[in-house]
C-alpha cells in the first residue's frame, strides 16, 4: 500500500458520503480504539448503522472490517503513539476512552522493548549483575521510579544495593566503586547532567555501567559499557512519563528474573522468612 490507511481516509474523506464522514471523523480521531472494537461499537461511537460500518471499509479497498482491524492494528503498532505531549488537549474522550488508549500505547511500548533491546547486551548486564559485589542505581524524575524499583528486587536476591534521589549523597557514595561494582544508570534520554556525572566517575573507580536509556542521541548510551536500549516512545516535552517508564520496568523486571532464575534457589529459604514476616505484620 502507497499510503496508511488513516492518510488515505484522510485523502478521501470529502468525496466520502455524510455517514462515511461520521465514520472516517470517528476513525481519524480514535484509531487507537478501533482495533478493539465490533462493528455495532463503532457504530454507536460514529451514530451511523452498523449496516454503513461492515460497508466502510470496501469503500477504501479492504475486503472487511476485521481485516481493516488488522492492518490499523499493524499501522499502529510501529507507529509513534503518543498520549502525555499536550496534543491530547485537542481530544475530549471519555475516562474508559483514555484507558483504553493508554493500555494500547503501554503494551506498544513494550512490544517495542523486544525489538530495541540487543540479545548479547542484555546477557552480559545479567552476568555483570550477578557477579557484582555492589550494584549502583540511579534516575531522575520518572526514572527514578525505575531505579526505586530495581533497588526493592535486587535487595530481596541478597545483592549489595544502592539507591538515593540526593544526587549530592551519591556523589560522596560512587568514590568508593571499584572493579567488582555495577552502576546502572536509567535515562530516558540518556542527557541528564546527573547521570553522566556518577556514571564517568563509576567507570573512573573501575566499576561497569549499564545504562537502561533511548539509543537515540543518548550520550549515556554512547559513554556506558553494556547498553540496554529503551524504544522511542515519547517526546521530551510531555505532561508525565508513561510509556518510557513502562519500558524501564519491563527490562528492570527482566534483569531481576534472569537473575533470579540463575541464584533463586540460593535465596529460597530468605525469601520464605521474608514472607513469613510479611503475613505476621498482616494480622
Amino acid at each position: 500500500m502507497a499510503s496508511t490507511l488513516l492518510a488515505r481516509i484522510n485523502e478521501q474523506i470529502n468525496q466520502f458520503s455524510k455517514t462515511e464522514k461520521k465514520i472516517s471523523t470517528y476513525i481519524l480521531n480514535h484509531a487507537e480504539l478501533i482495533p478493539n472494537m465490533t462493528t455495532k461499537e463503532l457504530a454507536n461511537k460514529a451514530d451511523v448503522s452498523e449496516a454503513s460500518v461492515i460497508r466502510f471499509p470496501k469503500k477504501i479497498g479492504i475486503g472487511s472490517f476485521k481485516t481493516f482491524k488488522i492492518v490499523l492494528a499493524q499501522e499502529l503498532a510501529v507507529k509513534e503513539e503518543y498520549i502525555t505531549d499536550f496534543s491530547i488537549l485537542q481530544k475530549k474522550d471519555s475516562p474508559y476512552e483514555m484507558f483504553q488508549k493508554v493500555v494500547h500505547v503501554n503494551k506498544n511500548a513494550i512490544e517495542s522493548t523486544m525489538e530495541s533491546v540487543d540479545k548479547k547486551e542484555l546477557e552480559e548486564a545479567v552476568t555483570a549483575l550477578k557477579n557484582a559485589r555492589k550494584i549502583v542505581f540511579y534516575g531522575v524524575g520518572g526514572s527514578a521510579i525505575a531505579a526505586m524499583d530495581a533497588l526493592y528486587k535486587f535487595t530481596k536476591l541478597g545483592f549489595q544495593v544502592e539507591f538515593n534521589l540526593d544526587f549530592h549523597y551519591m556523589l560522596s557514595r560512587v568514590p568508593h566503586l571499584n572493579s567488582e561494582d555495577v552502576f546502572v544508570a536509567i535515562s530516558m534520554s540518556g542527557r541528564t547532567k546527573d547521570i553522566l556525572d556518577l556514571a564517568k566517575l563509576s567507570q573512573e573507580k573501575g566499576a561497569k555501567v549499564i545504562a537502561i536509556t533511548n539509543m537515540n542521541k543518548s550520550p549515556l548510551y554512547k559513554k556506558a559499557d553494556i547498553r540496554l536500549a529503551t524504544p522511542n516512545v515519547e517526546q521530551d516535552f510531555r505532561i508525565g512519563s508513561i510509556t518510557s517508564r513502562m519500558t524501564q520496568l519491563t527490562i528492570v523486571d527482566s534483569l531481576y528474573i534472569s537473575i533470579f532464575n540463575i541464584i533463586g534457589e540460593n535465596v529460597l529459604d530468605e525469601f520464605q522468612e521474608a514472607r513469613d514476616h510479611v503475613v505476621e505484620l498482616r494480622r
